[in-house]
């Protein structure tokens, strides 16, 4: 039996930065069909940076970390979610789940009424985890280069 538990840490953390680092490796190289480099890893770091959310969360699996989220608010009553990661070993086990659940509670809990988010057409396992859980695709919220699918869940 697996056992998931989410905690809340600090997004400058070592664990917190691993798992990031890991995240963006993972979508790197799906976007590539090749391993990601560290320059890319780094680029996207500096890219799109984690300084400006507003909770970050770990989930362990039978109390190892393998999966992340986190989010920022666009402005006071909505927030957006960043970073969800479920390493390729954990995902289909409840993780995603698990995570959403933290990350709109902790939302919810500072006032926020929608949450979005955008994702890639290539990330189907977390399209569908996505669409299982009320949110709805939107039109598009940004220009992000990456962004082909925009979501959106009133809280």
């Amino acid at each position: 039996m697996t056992t998931w538990t989410v905690q809340p840490v600090a997004a400058d953390g070592a664990e917190a930065r691993t798992l990031i680092r890991t995240y963006l490796a993972d979508i790197i190289g799906r976007y590539y069909g090749r391993p990601a480099t560290d320059a890319e890893v780094d680029q996207a770091i500096s890219d799109d940076p984690t300084d400006d959310l507003v909770a970050f969360f770990v989930g362990r699996l039978d109390g190892k970390p393998l999966a992340c989220a986190g989010f920022r608010l666009v402005d006071p009553g909505t927030a957006e979610l960043k970073r969800l990661f479920v390493h390729s070993a954990a995902r289909g086990l409840g993780g995603g789940a698990a995570l959403l659940a933290a990350v709109e509670e902790a939302a919810v809990s500072i006032g926020a009424t929608a949450i979005r988010l955008d994702t890639r057409a290539d990330l189907v396992e977390a399209r569908k985890l996505y669409a299982r859980h009320g949110y709805a695709e939107v039109a598009p919220f940004n220009d992000d280069r990456y962004a082909e699918h925009w979501f959106e869940k009133r809280l």
